[in-house]
């Protein structure tokens, strides 16, 4: 939830919503909630963190980013 006046607070989860309709949700009918829970799931486990790459995180997966971070810190960087 937003705090009241800062409209910043939420951008990047409705980035994300926006990502996961366009990119999965309106391509599919889903017979059950289950069945789109699964694919909700799938989505986000075998594509939006391991692969989909992000702008803000210089180019790199989530998966990616990640490693790099940890390389460097245990760099001393």
């Amino acid at each position: 939830m937003s705090r009241r006046g800062n409209c910043h607070d939420n951008a990047v989860v409705e980035s994300f919503f926006y990502l996961l309709k366009r990119e999965r949700i309106r391509r599919q009918t889903y017979l059950t909630r289950d069945a789109a829970r699964q694919d909700v799931f799938d989505y986000i486990e075998m594509f939006y963190n391991p692969t989909r790459k992000h702008t803000n995180n210089g180019m790199l997966s989530p998966v990616d980013y990640e490693m790099k971070q940890q390389k460097m810190n245990e760099a001393g960087v």
